[in-house]
């Protein structure tokens, strides 16, 4: 009996033995943190790592082209103060109208918008007289830094004899502004006295003109 346990004893301290080897074995191949650590840097360079590096510049270039549309679409109104306003006498002989043509040109220092129509009013001899939109479909203009755009005021010629309705001054007003600028009547034309029943004057949209003249 002495024997059989001794030989008992001797076979389970064997056993824990070689139980300890194998777990020293796994953790110096697993657990090693100096090892983990140097992978994983050095695999930067490899393709994990490349992976990683396209990812990021991917994000970048992702978000680089979406700041570009989304400045060009986010541009911001054209504002009076950053627009050279003045207008030119674009009545050809013969045209049963006259035509004066608005130039809008873009001194900001950056794109902006216009929306179709800006506001006009001449200054009459009799008040403030407010021209109608023709109505034409337009688009809304993005306006580049140091562009110009043009569009058409038209009006009756006063053919009468008298003297007509003396004009003075356009009080323009950019799409969406509230300030308002005011440019010189450049036409010597009259407009016929009416009875006031309705504005005779018309507006065209952004563009509806050409440079120096009517479109």
């Amino acid at each position: 009996m002495r024997v059989r346990k001794l030989t008992f004893a001797a076979l389970a301290v064997a056993a824990t033995l070689s139980l300890t080897a194998c777990n020293d074995e796994d953790l110096t191949g697993q657990g090693d943190p100096s090892g983990a650590s140097t992978v994983s840097p050095s695999g930067g360079s490899g393709s994990g790592g490349s992976d990683s590096s396209d990812g990021s510049n991917g994000s970048e270039k992702a978000g680089g082209q979406q700041d570009a549309g989304s400045g060009g679409g986010g541009a911001e109104k054209c504002r009076t103060d950053d627009l050279d306003i003045s207008a030119t006498d674009g009545t050809i002989s013969g045209d049963t109208e006259g035509t004066v043509v608005v130039e809008f040109k873009n001194l900001g220092g950056k794109d902006c918008v216009l929306a179709a129509y800006a506001g006009v009013d001449l200054k009459t001899g009799s008040g403030s007289l407010s021209a109608e939109r023709t109505g034409q479909e337009a688009d809304t203009t993005v306006l580049k830094d140091g562009e110009s755009t043009f569009f058409g005021v038209t009006y009756p010629m006063n053919d009468s004899g008298g003297s007509g309705v003396s004009v003075s001054a356009l009080l323009v007003t950019p799409p969406n502004e509230t300030k308002s600028f005011s440019v010189e009547w450049p036409s010597s034309n009259t407009l016929p006295v009416t009875d006031g029943s309705g504005s005779s004057v018309k507006v065209g949209p952004m563009g509806s003109a050409g440079q120096g003249g009517a479109s």
